[in-house]
């Protein structure tokens, strides 16, 4: 769930051949017994990046801690066909942040729960969590295209008044979303809405000018928070549980992490978790 949630992917046509339950018994855990092999981005902050100083390179690093596993990586961008090129390929076995339940994998439980944000300046006096208030009428938008917020945009033809940040791009030169928040932070932009975690990692910078607050859906059609979880193989389904039960035991050192990077989190009633930071509204 970077740019977006995460990045769609398909399995091989041979994965669909087989249903989950009979790949299960023809092979079961098809991953190392020795090493934690992660799929990530290698370009990818505040997720992760080569140099493993993303808040997933962290929790990489405690699961492979627990587990008593080296930890090693294969890097590949996080776009379309990231799924199926590495962990489909069986060049690594688990994927530390994916949308829980998404259908290409199978996923553990989740380990987190956040959504889309909406990001103003303090100076503006910005209050209300809703796209369609009157005081944001004359207000200009940014968004990165195809991502949820989207639907809000146009229901509210805002669209004239909003800026379009591109979402597949070559995160080794282009960081869309970070440019947004740079953009509300210097005025370009007047409302952003973003994906919580980039938000929250890119505002540190301009903590004592930006408002974050989760952003409304306005209408039950519009999903705008997710559970995040980490991605498997459908068959890997030993690992899976052991994975759950190491997401158990360190779930406290898991939300420390999070915190760590100012990811905005929340709770199972959808309500804002108590921040450490100002910067988020409650």
């Amino acid at each position: 769930m970077h740019q977006t949630v995460s990045a769609a992917a398909l399995c091989s046509a041979a994965c669909l051949l087989q249903s989950p339950a009979s790949r299960a018994q023809q092979s079961p855990d098809l991953v190392s017994q020795t090493e934690l092999r992660v799929c990530a981005d290698p370009h990818d902050l505040p997720f992760s990046n080569e140099r493993q100083e993303g808040f997933e390179n962290k929790i990489a690093g405690l699961v492979a801690h627990d587990l008593n596993f080296k930890l090693s990586y294969t890097w590949f961008p996080d776009s379309q066909g990231f799924v199926r090129a590495t962990l489909m390929q069986h060049r690594c076995d688990v994927i530390i942040g994916t949308v829980a339940g998404v259908d290409d994998m199978a996923t553990t439980d989740s380990y987190y729960h956040t959504g889309y944000v909406m990001l103003t300046r303090l100076a503006d006096n910005v209050t209300t969590d809703k796209v369609s208030d009157w005081h944001l009428a004359a207000r200009r938008f940014g968004i990165v295209g195809a991502t949820p917020p989207t639907n809000l945009i146009v229901q509210h033809n805002l669209m004239d008044q909003t800026a379009i940040y591109d979402l597949m791009v070559d995160t080794r030169v282009r960081q869309p979303a970070h440019q947004l928040v740079q953009d509300v932070a210097a005025g370009h932009v007047d409302v952003g809405l973003v994906w919580g975690p980039i938000a929250g990692y890119y505002a540190k910078a301009d903590h004592d000018k930006l408002r974050i607050t989760f952003l409304d859906p306005e209408d039950a059609k519009v999903r705008l928070d997710y559970h995040i979880a980490m991605g498997v193989r459908a068959g890997d389904v030993e690992f899976r549980r052991r994975l759950n039960k190491v997401i158990a035991r360190e779930q406290q050192q898991i939300l420390a992490i999070l915190r760590d990077y100012d990811v905005p989190l929340l709770d199972e009633q959808d309500r804002p978790l108590a921040a450490d930071k100002p910067a988020l509204a409650q």
